[in-house]
């Protein structure tokens, strides 16, 4: 009786915890920004739902974190989230530079109504809260996506 018990606990504990881990997949980012005048972008990568509320910050371009309060809708989120930011962090980009990172997306998230917002700021310069939407569906992650503010574009390729 007791082996069946434990039999029966340890497949109901399998079963249960295949549907609670997140399956993450790495990402590789190239992002270009446009020529512009004036300092080195702040680029914010942020997982939202199908409402635009932030779920989860996935990068930082960006490390010194006296300017994160530049970025007001994500700023307000962080504040409350009080997400763990170190090592999701990295440098600024300059005018006119490119830049690659890799991040984690969660698969579970695909073709739900998710997205990837990319939202930029410069000192003194304006801040573009959805500089690049990405629908975070399997067909849209493989298309390049062209900005809005400081980011001229953004190509993603799944990490082998």
């Amino acid at each position: 009786m007791k082996s069946i018990l434990k039999l029966t606990f340890v497949t109901l504990f399998l079963a249960l915890s295949s549907f609670g881990f997140a399956q993450n997949a790495k990402y590789k980012c190239m992002l270009q920004l446009k020529n512009y005048k004036g300092e080195g972008a702040y680029v914010v990568v942020s997982l939202v739902d199908a409402k635009g509320a932030y779920e989860k910050t996935l990068y930082i371009m960006g490390a010194d974190k006296q300017w994160y309060n530049g970025f007001k809708q994500w700023d307000k989120f962080n504040k409350k989230k009080k997400e763990k930011l170190s090592g999701i962090t990295g440098a600024s980009i300059g005018a006119g530079d490119r830049s690659i990172t890799t991040f984690a997306i969660d698969e579970s998230k695909l073709n739900k109504g998710y997205k990837l917002r990319f939202e930029s700021a410069v000192e003194d310069g304006e801040y573009h809260v959805s500089d690049v939407e990405i629908p975070l569906t399997t067909a849209a992650l493989t298309q390049k996506a062209e900005g809005k503010g400081y980011i001229r574009y953004v190509k993603l390729t799944k990490a082998q």
